[in-house]
């Protein structure tokens, strides 16, 4: 098998959730690139009106608010009117929370919590039925949630309810794995570190703070669009269907210098 066979995602239909900016649209803009059929899911039309005019293909938005559990039954519902099979769902979309300990409020543990984790889990399993039409043992469908290099590591940063939704992204990803790998739907996580997005705008928008950012990376630059696009695709294509339950650390070293 050639290459270029082995890393296809073309004619794949893949649903991403959070798809409007950061990791969301890197993804979406990969997976357009490489010929699948992409659906994005964002609570901001324009925002994914932006993303959808910056590719060539196959992109349609569906406006959700996940942070809801009408939220995601109605995404799942909305999907379905549009297709009747799912081999790739991206479950990107994530808040964050920042506050001392002394003040950190219930609401941002709540909030945060919900969307990271809940969220995730009820979407796939809402979508069973898509992956389930979808999946054979020649051609698994892929669920890919997307967690964070601070699953694994102290972030330095007052981010509890983050920190802790991230690490229990990385549990779920395994136990969903256990119970869907059989049926041929392969489970696997990202953990990137330190991304462009609206979570880490404090930190980059400064030339000063982001330097600083930088220079604790092993590899002295925060990730780029090919470096998560790329990593998706892996984990949509042929090349990784012998993995599951695994989660890949996307952080240019930081993890492995902590």
């Amino acid at each position: 098998m050639v290459a270029s066979d082995l890393f296809s995602i073309a004619g794949k239909t893949a649903l991403i959730t959070g798809g409007s900016r950061g990791i969301g649209a890197m993804i979406a803009q990969a997976y357009v690139a490489a010929g699948a059929r992409v659906y994005l899911a964002a609570r901001k039309a324009d925002e994914m009106a932006t993303v959808i005019a910056g590719v060539d293909g196959h992109c349609v938005p569906i406006v959700a608010d996940l942070g809801t559990m009408d939220g995601v039954r109605a995404l799942a519902e909305n999907f379905a009117a549009h297709e009747t099979q799912l081999d790739i769902l991206v479950n990107n979309a994530g808040a964050t929370w920042g506050a001392p300990i002394e003040t950190f409020p219930e609401s941002g543990w709540d909030k945060v919590m919900d969307l990271n984790v809940k969220a995730m889990f009820f979407l796939t399993q809402a979508l069973l039925p898509q992956m389930r039409a979808a999946a054979t043992a020649e051609n698994p469908a892929r669920v890919i949630n997307i967690s964070s290099a601070n699953a694994l590591r102290y972030s330095h940063m007052d981010n509890f309810s983050y920190s802790t939704s991230k690490a229990a992204v990385l549990a779920l990803t395994q136990h969903l794995s256990a119970r869907l790998a059989p049926e041929h739907i392969l489970v696997n996580a990202i953990a990137p570190g330190f991304f462009p997005s609206k979570m880490t705008d404090f930190l980059l928008a400064d030339p000063e703070t982001r330097g600083r950012a930088e220079a604790v990376v092993p590899v002295k630059r925060i990730g780029e669009p090919d470096d998560i696009g790329g990593t998706a695709i892996y984990l949509a294509s042929r090349a990784s269907r012998y993995m599951s339950g695994a989660y890949l650390v996307l952080d240019g070293g930081v993890v492995a210098q902590a």
